[in-house]
C-alpha cells in the first residue's frame, strides 16, 4: 500500500454495493477477482482487452445517438464540412474528461453523483442531479424521435414501432445480468459501422475533407449567431454531461478496479475513434449529397435519409435510416442507464445490472418509467419535436462547463483519489477546457443579443475571455501560496497505485470549500441559469422563422 496519504489509513475499499464486488463478467471475456498475474505477451494482453472493452466504447458510441445524427447532418448539409475542425478540437476533451471519470469509477467505487453530494453537500449534490435528470429525459425523448424518423423512412408502423424499440431497451438492461446487456450493447455499437459503407456510396471530396478538418474556419456568408448556435450544439452533443455520470458508474458495474486502468483507457480511446470516424462521415456524406445548401435547408433525419437516396441510390438510404434507429437504441439505454445510476446513488437504492427487477426494484422503475415517458411523447400528436431535438444538444453544451467543474475539483480531493489525483497538466489543460466552454456559452449569449454581431467582435469575446482566464488563475495561484497552501502543490507519489482504493465515505475528512469557490460555483450557476434561457428563446426564435 502506498505510504502517500496524509489523510487516513485504507482498511477497505468504499465499494457501496456487494454488486459491486467478483469477477469483471465482460461481454468478450472474463477476468477473476483478485486476479493479479502480469499480462505478459500480446495474446494475454489482447484477452485482458477484450474483457475490459465495454464502458468506453458503448459511452462514446452511445453519444452517436440521434441527436447527433441530426446535429452532424445539420452541419454538413448546412455548410459543407467547413465545421469538421470541430471534431478534431474535440477529441482531446473527450478523452481527458472520460479519463478523470474512468479512474474515479475504478479507484472510489462510488457513483459520480453520489460523490458530488458528498463532497459539496446536498445543495450541489441535487443541483446535480436535477440538471442532469431535466437534460436526460429530453435527451431520451430525441432518441425516440429518431426511431420515428428511422421506422418511417423504411415504411415501417410509427406505434409499432417505438414500442417495440422501446421493449428491446428495456429487456436488454432487465436481465439481471451485466453480460448479455454488455453483449447486446456491444452488438448495437456494431452497427455504428454502417457509417463507413454511406460514405463511400456517397463519395464525398476526400480531399476537401482534410482540409477542412485540419484548417478551422468559419463558412463563408454565413449568420455569426446560426453557426455559433451550431457549434454549441456540436459540443453538447459530443461531450455530453450524462456521459460523466455513466460512464464512472457502469466502470463499477463492471467491477474494473485501477489494476486495469490502462485496458480501460485503450477501451476509451477505441471508442472516441469510433464517435470521430461516425461523425465525419455524417458531415462528409450530407455536404456531398446537398452541396451545402445554407441555413434553411435543413429538415430532419429523414430528410437526409431522402436526401442520400436521391443522390446515392436507395441502399444509402436504407443503411441510413438502419443506423439511426441502432443508434437511437443504444442512445436511449446509455442515456435512461444514467440518470437511473444517478438517482439509485443519491437515493441510496440498490442500483446495478447483475441484480435483477426484484433485486432493483426502483433503480428499474426509474429506467423503464423514463423509456416508456419519452415513448408517450413522442406518440402525442403535434409534440415539438425538431425544437427538442435541436434544444437538448445546445442546452447540453451549455451545461457542460458545470458538470467539468465538479469533475475536476474531485480529481483534485486528495482524500478521494490518493495516488490517483489529476497531475499539473491534465488540471491546466481541464482549466482551459471549461474556459473554453464558458467562452463559447458568452458567445452564445452575444449571439442572442446581438444577431448581426461580427467575427471580429467574437474574436475581442474570446480575446477578453482568455484574459479573464489567466487573471483568475494568476490570482488563484497567488492567493494558495499567500495562504500556504503550496505544500498540496507538492508531487504526487504514485507508488502503489494498482492497489489504492477510497476509503469508505464516512472515514473521509470533511472537505474545505473556501469562500471564493463557492461564490466562483455560484457564479457560474447563476451565469448558466441565463444562458439557458438565452438558449431556448434563440431556438424558440428560429422554430418560428424570426432568426
Amino acid at each position: 500500500m502506498s505510504n502517500y496519504t496524509d489523510t487516513v489509513p485504507v482498511p477497505r475499499p468504499a465499494v457501496l454495493d456487494d454488486a459491486h464486488v467478483g469477477d469483471i463478467r465482460g461481454a468478450l471475456g472474463t477476468i477473476k477477482a483478485g486476479d493479479t498475474a502480469p499480462r505478459r505477451g500480446l495474446p494475454a494482453k489482447l484477452k485482458t482487452l477484450l474483457a475490459i472493452v465495454g464502458p468506453g466504447l458503448i459511452v462514446m458510441v452511445g453519444d452517436n445517438d440521434a441527436g447527433a445524427f441530426g446535429t452532424y447532418t445539420q452541419a454538413g448539409q448546412d455548410y459543407g464540412t467547413r465545421l469538421l475542425w470541430t471534431l478534431l478540437l474535440l477529441v482531446p476533451v473527450l478523452y481527458v474528461n472520460q479519463e478523470m471519470v474512468l479512474r474515479l469509477g475504478a479507484v472510489t467505487g462510488v457513483g459520480h453523483a453520489r460523490l458530488i453530494l458528498e463532497r459539496f453537500g446536498k445543495f450541489w449534490g441535487a443541483f446535480s442531479v436535477i440538471d442532469l435528470l431535466i437534460l436526460n429525459a429530453l435527451t431520451i425523448v430525441t432518441e425516440f424521435i429518431g426511431i420515428t424518423l428511422a421506422v418511417g423512412y423504411l415504411g415501417l408502423p410509427r406505434t409499432a414501432g417505438v414500442l417495440v424499440a422501446a421493449g428491446i431497451v428495456i429487456a436488454a438492461a432487465s436481465t439481471g445480468s451485466f453480460r448479455r446487456f454488455e453483449r447486446t450493447a456491444v452488438l448495437l455499437c456494431l452497427g455504428s459501422l454502417l457509417l463507413i459503407p454511406i460514405y463511400f456510396l456517397a463519395h464525398p471530396a476526400t480531399s476537401q475533407m482534410a482540409h477542412d478538418l485540419a484548417a478551422p474556419g468559419m463558412p463563408h456568408g454565413a449568420r455569426t449567431a446560426d453557426v455559433m448556435l451550431l457549434i454549441i450544439a456540436i459540443v453538447g452533443t459530443t461531450v455530453a454531461p450524462w456521459q460523466l455520470f455513466f460512464q464512472q458508474s457502469y466502470v463499477i458495474d463492471k467491477r474494473i478496479t485501477p489494476r486495469f486502468m490502462r485496458y480501460e483507457k485503450a477501451d476509451l480511446i477505441i471508442g472516441i475513434g469510433v464517435v470521430i470516424v461516425g461523425a465525419a462521415a455524417m458531415m462528409g456524406f450530407t455536404a456531398a449529397a446537398f452541396g451545402g445548401t445554407g441555413v434553411g435547408g435543413f429538415t430532419d433525419a429523414a430528410g437526409v435519409a431522402h436526401g442520400l437516396e436521391a443522390h446515392g441510390g436507395k441502399l444509402a438510404g436504407v443503411l441510413f435510416a438502419v443506423a439511426l434507429l441502432d443508434a437511437s437504441i443504444i442512445g436511449a439505454s446509455a442515456v435512461s442507464l444514467s440518470t437511473a445510476y444517478a438517482l439509485g446513488d443519491v437515493l441510496g437504492m440498490k442500483h446495478s445490472l447483475h441484480r435483477g427487477v426484484r433485486g432493483a426494484k426502483g433503480f428499474y422503475a426509474v429506467f423503464a418509467g423514463l423509456v416508456l415517458a419519452a415513448a408517450a411523447i413522442v406518440l402525442i400528436p403535434g409534440s415539438p419535436l425538431g425544437l427538442l431535438t435541436e434544444g437538448v444538444q445546445t442546452l447540453a453544451g451549455v451545461l457542460l462547463p458545470s458538470a467539468s467543474v465538479f469533475l475536476l475539483l474531485l480529481c483534485n480531493d486528495r482524500a478521494v483519489l490518493g495516488p490517483w489525483v489529476n497531475g499539473r497538466w491534465t488540471n491546466a489543460f481541464t482549466s482551459l477546457v471549461v474556459a473554453v466552454l464558458v467562452t463559447l456559452s458568452v458567445i452564445l449569449t452575444a449571439s442572442v443579443l446581438f444577431p448581426d454581431i461580427t467575427s471580429a467582435a467574437l474574436a475581442d469575446i474570446m480575446a477578453v475571455g482568455g484574459v479573464a482566464g489567466l487573471l483568475a488563475l494568476g490570482y488563484a495561484e497567488s492567493r494558495r501560496r499567500r495562504k500556504g497552501w503550496a505544500r498540496t502543490g507538492r508531487p504526487v507519489d504514485r507508488s502503489g497505485r494498482d492497489t489504492w482504493r477510497m476509503p469508505p465515505l464516512a472515514d473521509l475528512p470533511a472537505p474545505s470549500i473556501s469562500t471564493g469557490r463557492k461564490v466562483g460555483l455560484t457564479a457560474l450557476r447563476s451565469y448558466l441559469l441565463v444562458a439557458m434561457v438565452l438558449v431556448v428563446v434563440r431556438i424558440v426564435q428560429l422554430a418560428l422563422g424570426n432568426g
